[in-house]
């Protein structure tokens, strides 16, 4: 049983937070006195911890069931919101649901109820329908970025899931957009609007780089050069040419990891976590990435093409510049092409011949154990440093999951240590540790 932590203080301690911001703080109070809540904050604000730190804290951790429901539009917002969960120390169990990964897998996890439950639309509602849990102790319903779900045509799912939650007595809905309209069915009533979305003091820079042919990719490439080892994210509006792009960057030596909404969960899973652990600083993504993922600040982004409307070219930005630190969206503007009136007059960028950037100096590690058989990263950090010889400067991020765990290691070390560690014992099982 783990000790619960009892008070905001210990939390934002666990998380290494100093204070909250002000979107934070009223939204805390807001809460506090208000059943009905809609909270409209740009991406990368902390919405996250602003709903999760005065929910988590009135649950009844003596009681066994679901308290708690948070509905998301992607498998990858669900699972940034378990981690936060966990992270904050609570002792209250979260599990996350989502499509992609076998119905049967969330209903082992979820035999020992959890107080939070987090999951995609689709997903939660099939548990519904089978009475996986008792929905008499959920009183309290979230819908993050609910206008994203309703967009991707999750509405009839969301429709179901509050007809079959009787006793929901508090719905809180989150957005980083401007002017959406809620449904009748989520049954909203006088809710009250906290709209942080004009009050972000972002230091973001959108600058345009002109291409003198309509194939932007040596363009693209002496952008990259310009930039040298920041990261970012490169985004495209298709899958196809996301593919051209990775095939262009292979051929330039240029490290960075791919993201789509057609690849499978654990490909998709894998390349966030190299990406967040430097193992591929730069990032091919669809309009997927734009909102709901979990990634470090990020130096830029870049729009290799446009998108189609004002509000995705808004999120695309939004995932640099976060939390009033400075950032740059850079167009890719072929020289005979006029843009879209949503991106206004950006000053063009001026490039200089310079080299490629140099490939990643770190690469990733898996190891076939995680929490459910008592390891912790303390353990993993022991093993590589003890037996491992590992210095802590070549020790990279490590990310702990439910039954592996995944680490960033200097890649000048790793041939050396997986000789040393790989088949040993963390705790009281014999790992398999390898590259990806």
């Amino acid at each position: 049983m783990f000790l619960r932590v009892k008070n905001e203080a210990e939390i934002l301690s666990k998380l290494g937070i100093e204070q909250l911001n002000p979107m934070q703080l009223a939204a805390k109070d807001t809460l506090a006195v208000h059943n009905n809540v809609v909270l409209l904050s740009p991406t990368g604000t902390g919405k996250t911890l602003a709903f999760l730190l005065p929910l988590l804290l009135q649950l009844d951790p003596a009681c066994e069931e679901v308290q708690l429901l948070i509905l998301v539009p992607s498998r990858e917002l669900a699972i940034q919101i378990e981690q936060v969960v966990r992270q904050m120390g609570t002792g209250l169990k979260v599990n996350a649901v989502y499509g992609g990964r076998a119905g049967s897998k969330d209903r082992l996890e979820i035999k020992h109820r959890p107080a939070v439950l987090v999951g995609t639309p689709g997903r939660v509602a099939d548990h519904l329908r089978r009475a996986a849990f008792d929905t008499a102790f959920i009183q309290t319903l979230v819908l993050d970025e609910f206008d994203k779900s309703l967009e991707i045509g999750f509405e009839t799912e969301m429709r179901e899931i509050i007809q079959l939650l009787p006793e929901i007595r508090r719905k809180i809905l989150t957005s980083a957009t401007q002017g959406v309209s809620i449904p009748n069915f989520v049954g909203l009533k006088s809710p009250e609007v906290l709209d942080f979305l004009a009050d972000k003091l972002s230091q973001l820079d959108v600058k345009k780089v002109l291409s003198p042919t309509k194939d932007k990719l040596e363009t693209l490439g002496q952008l990259l050069a310009h930039l040298g080892s920041k990261n970012g994210i490169v985004f495209c509006n298709f899958k196809d040419s996301i593919e051209r792009v990775s095939d262009y960057l292979n051929e330039q030596g240029i490290s960075h990891g791919v993201f789509s909404g057609g690849m499978e969960q654990v490909d998709r899973e894998r390349t966030l976590i190299k990406f967040r652990n430097g193992t591929h600083p730069l990032l091919l993504a669809t309009d997927l990435a734009a909102r709901g993922i979990d990634v470090p600040e990020l130096d830029f982004i870049i729009h290799y093409h446009l998108p189609l409307r004002a509000e995705e070219f808004i999120h695309r930005n939004g995932r640099t510049a976060r939390m009033n630190s400075q950032g740059t969206a850079y167009i890719l503007q072929y020289e005979k092409e006029s843009l879209p009136d949503f991106v206004g007059n950006p000053n063009s960028e001026k490039l200089q011949p310079l080299p490629l950037p140099a490939p990643s100096a770190w690469c990733t590690l898996f190891i076939s154990g995680g929490r459910k058989d008592k390891i912790s990263k303390g353990d993993i950090a022991g093993l590589f440093f003890k037996q491992g010889g590992l210095q802590p400067e070549e020790l990279g991020t490590i990310e702990l999951k439910t039954d592996c765990a995944f680490v960033g290691v200097k890649a000048a070390a790793v041939e050396q240590l997986l000789s040393k560690v790989n088949n040993q014992k963390l705790k009281d099982k014999k790992v398999r540790i390898s590259q990806i």
